[in-house]
């Protein structure tokens, strides 16, 4: 592709733009419907769903959050009972992390506005399009993957 070209696509500046507008519109429709956790605490709550009895390091390598930020969430989460914390190792402080009953029900009550969230986001957009797009998307995101490290 023509370097002009790819610079009037702006790609990087449009895929963080597309990601800022869809955090924020997950955000407005959690708290619009009441929810008392953020979309950032339903992904991490979720992958421990998924995957439960997980570190700290595992959870942020799959939903791509810093040590800091993880670590904030884990703790909101741990505070409201939707998951529980045990220490692995005596003499260090590695505790393996696990969704709780009530972390698991609220990850349920979440699905409907999750779903809402997706059908929103893709209005408009056939499915065929979507399809292609996301195809597009993993090749953008095999791309980058190989030429950078990635630290959490």
């Amino acid at each position: 592709m023509k370097q002009d070209i790819l610079l009037k696509q702006k790609i990087g500046l449009r895929l963080s733009r597309a990601g800022l507008l869809s955090k924020l519109f997950a955000n407005q429709i959690f708290a619009k419907n009441g929810h008392e956790l953020r979309p950032e605490q339903f992904t991490v709550l979720y992958a421990l769903k998924e995957n439960n009895g997980m570190y700290l390091r595992q959870l942020a390598n799959i939903t791509f959050k810093d040590r800091p930020n993880m670590t904030r969430i884990v703790t909101i989460l741990e505070n409201n009972g939707y998951v529980t914390s045990v220490l692995e190792a005596e003499g260090r402080q590695v505790k393996k992390l696990y969704i709780t009953e009530k972390g698991r029900k609220v990850c349920d009550e979440l699905l409907p506005t999750i779903l809402q969230i997706w059908q929103e986001t893709a209005k408009g957009i056939s499915e065929e399009e979507l399809e292609k797009f996301l195809i597009t998307l993993d090749k953008i995101e095999s791309n980058i993957r190989e030429k950078t490290i990635i630290q959490v």
